[in-house]
């Protein structure tokens, strides 16, 4: 656990600097538009790639707290043994999700990106600088929630 509360802790800090850091972009993206009448370039796109992050990484942030979304109907209608087993089967499809979808999906278009040297038209950034956000919020996923199956079986 005290690994787990180290991943948190650096996450969420890793969060708030994003988020920061979004604010002040468009508060500045706002002042160059409306006060010097002259909008900056790049604040727009660096935003856009900011809440990418922020979404993406925010998901994984959520997934460890076990904080998303749920529906308990169903589950709720059983006794505490067949709710386990509903957590657990519902775990093992999350963690198979994100791993076809985020790391490996996430993986090859960082690999794509990567390949073709994309970059983005306004700060030149590589694309893949940008996406590599998916893969790592989907091992963190599948960590948290491997974790929490080693816990729900001990």
């Amino acid at each position: 656990m005290a690994l787990r509360s180290k991943i948190d802790s650096v996450i969420s800090k890793t969060l708030v600097v994003i988020m920061s850091v979004m604010v002040i972009n468009v508060l500045w993206q706002v002042f160059t538009r409306y006060v010097t009448g002259n909008p900056s370039s790049f604040t727009d796109e660096l935003a856009r790639y900011l809440m990418i992050w922020v979404g993406v990484l925010g998901a994984a942030y959520v997934s460890g707290k076990n904080l998303h979304v749920t529906i308990d109907i169903l589950p709720t209608r059983y006794n505490i043994k067949t709710q386990n087993r509903f957590k657990t089967i519902v775990t093992i499809l999350i963690i198979l999700f994100v791993f076809f979808a985020f790391v490996v999906g996430g993986s090859r278009l960082v690999y794509i990106s990567y390949v073709l040297g994309q970059q983005s038209p306004a700060l030149q950034l590589p694309l893949a600088v940008v996406y590599i956000i998916i893969p790592i919020s989907g091992f963190l996923i599948i960590y948290y929630k491997t974790s929490d199956l080693l816990i729900r079986k001990s």
